[in-house]
């Protein structure tokens, strides 16, 4: 019969505590992986990738608007916007804290009040349906202008497991579910990828989905596509816990090395 000493006892658990640790990290490893279900050696084209909506402008937001002509002294007057304070607004340069943005406020009523034009609606509308409708009646007081329209304040929130959590305001209307997160410097390694929360402002509801950013058919989602004050959370994993308790898990760790340690003493002796 063989005989076991404390030697194998030890030798064996600590053999079995680095297996289970290296199962761990491998199922780990997969989860914080981007498109997973993608094999390395293959390509593969999406013919149906989301269609991408032009944002609607709704009442708070703030236009920057331009209008050109061949004598730029002459639609100077026009131009003037007026400073309009962001609160809680980070630049895409990632400078967190209240933002100053130069802009047309629409107001309550849906519309912006430019100077010499007057007021225009422009609720409800794009910002090229816009631009056609500032056009149209800047042609009463300038000869071909040339007008600009543009979202100053198109911005979008991430929080949770990310680097850098923070509202954002990007100048860019075509703002992807991947650019909100390479601007909060991308989840951190306890994020859960198959499971990123999309909060969407409906008027006077609110649409909660769920998206799983493992899977490549993301591109396909109809909310690949962020809009304004959308707000992105991303819910920690319970590696995140683990972490939290790193301190009592490491302490468990040294006590059980110095037993081990301990038991193989004492059975030399």
């Amino acid at each position: 019969m063989k005989k076991f000493t404390l030697q194998h006892v030890v030798f064996r658990w600590e053999f079995l505590v680095l297996l289970l640790t290296l199962l761990i990290s491998s199922c780990s490893v997969k989860k914080i992986v981007y498109f997973n279900d993608l094999p390395a050696d293959t390509t593969r084209i999406l013919k149906q990738a989301a269609a991408f909506t032009e944002p609607i402008i709704q009442t708070d937001d703030i236009l920057s608007i331009t209008i050109q002509t061949l004598d730029p002294t002459t639609a100077a007057v026009a131009n003037q916007a007026i400073a309009v304070q962001a609160i809680g607004a980070s630049s895409a340069g990632g400078n967190v804290g209240n933002q100053v943005i130069s802009g047309f406020l629409v107001d309550k009523d849906g519309y912006v009040h430019m100077a010499l034009i007057g007021k225009i609606e422009v609720k409800g509308l794009t910002t090229y349906e816009a631009r056609e409708r500032i056009t149209a009646l800047a042609s009463h007081y300038y000869k071909d202008p040339t007008v600009q329209v543009r979202f100053a304040n198109f911005k979008i929130t991430v929080l949770g497991e990310v680097t850098r959590p923070a509202t954002y305001t990007v100048p860019n209307e075509k703002v992807t579910v991947f650019d909100a997160l390479g601007l909060a410097g991308d989840m951190t390694i306890y994020g859960k990828r198959e499971n990123i929360l999309l909060v969407r402002d409906q008027g006077k509801e609110k649409e909660l989905v769920r998206l799983n950013l493992n899977d490549s058919d993301v591109f396909q989602s109809p909310y690949f596509y962020l809009r304004q004050n959308d707000v992105i959370y991303v819910e920690p994993g319970k590696a995140k816990a683990a972490a939290n308790n790193a301190a009592r898990t490491q302490a468990f760790a040294i006590v059980g090395s110095i037993l081990s340690v301990l038991i193989v003493a004492i059975s030399r002796l």
